[in-house]
């Protein structure tokens, strides 16, 4: 009979004074060579801005200025209110668009395409001018007066910018309720449940998921789009900087104060669109995208542990 040694290991196995294999990962230099070259453009702007005739001190001084912060309140006011009248006429719009009423879905297609198929600042111009067309508005036995009374750069601003969003909000809306399974509906009137009730209680809460993610980037393009409105004389954020940088001498200056007032709105908005997707996203995700603060915080714990250790 032949011996079996049992101290030998399974034929895979590699000698005892074998060595093991270094992995050396390939080096990447087109990405080197780019985050130079972005690097020095980066330094190059920077430079040429700090040379240039700019009065930077400016920045600071208005920067709380209580016309600046009445423009800012004033551009958010404008930002939620119009977004409410488009969010509100665009869910209306896609009920219509959805409706097998060929004349309410007619009259809503219409309403798309010509606001859609217009800019903004053509429908603001639109709205403030009709004074020229209407000398009074009428609305027996409710109110009755002349036009340029009632056509106040606040309502031209409304109309201007939230009818023109409940165009887009209403293809947004029109998607989200398109997305959801047929069958559910199905299932849901078959329960025995109104039309009304399978809209509130089974469509919409599905098709959130994909109406908040376009939604939250419409609120943040309205909060830009409202510097539109200076041109209708209704004063917001950038209107005020404009009026103080003619008076101060430092026009470009104040366009910059502007400029870093919207990135502080957009950049909270962001942060509120992000959460409002997160939770709308339970239930779709098997595990939740972590938040900004625990992403800081796996960071800051990686930098404290030594490289190629597991945590527990």
């Amino acid at each position: 009979m032949t011996d079996i040694d049992k101290t030998a290991g399974p034929k895979d196995t590699p000698p005892a004074g074998a060595e093991a294999i270094k992995a050396i990962p390939v080096r990447h230099y087109g990405r080197y060579v780019s985050a130079v070259i972005a690097i020095a453009i980066l330094v190059a702007i920077i430079y040429a801005f700090g040379q240039g005739k700019i009065n930077w001190h400016a920045v600071p001084d208005y920067f709380f200025d209580d016309r600046i912060m009445t423009g800012v309140y004033k551009t958010l006011l404008l930002t939620v209110l119009s977004m409410l009248i488009g969010i509100v006429g665009g869910v209306l719009l896609a009920v219509m668009r959805l409706s097998k009423n060929p004349v309410t879905s007619s009259i809503a297609w219409f309403y798309i395409w010509f606001f859609r198929g217009t800019p903004v600042l053509v429908q603001l111009f639109l709205w403030f001018n009709l004074g020229l067309v209407f000398q009074y508005i009428n609305l027996m036995p409710l109110y009755k007066d002349e036009w340029s009374n009632f056509m106040t750069p606040l309502l031209t601003a409304l109309l201007g910018l939230g009818l023109n969003e409940a165009a887009y909000m209403a293809e947004i809306c029109r998607a989200g309720l398109l997305a959801v399974d047929e069958g559910q509906t199905e299932a849901a009137h078959a329960l025995g449940m109104s039309h009304s009730k399978t809209l509130r209680r089974v469509v919409i809460p599905q098709a959130m998921r994909v109406i908040v993610p376009p939604t939250g980037n419409e609120v943040i393009n309205m909060l830009k789009t409202t510097s539109l409105v200076a041109a209708v004389q209704y004063p917001e954020l950038f209107r005020y900087a404009q009026d103080i940088g003619q008076n101060s001498g430092a026009p470009v200056e104040m366009y910059f104060l502007a400029a870093a007032w919207y990135l502080i709105m957009t950049s909270v908005l962001s942060v509120g669109q992000y959460y409002i997707e997160r939770y709308y996203a339970r239930g779709s995700s098997r595990q939740l995208p972590p938040t900004p603060w625990q992403k800081v915080r796996a960071n800051m714990l990686s930098l404290g542990r030594p490289r190629g250790a597991v945590s527990a």
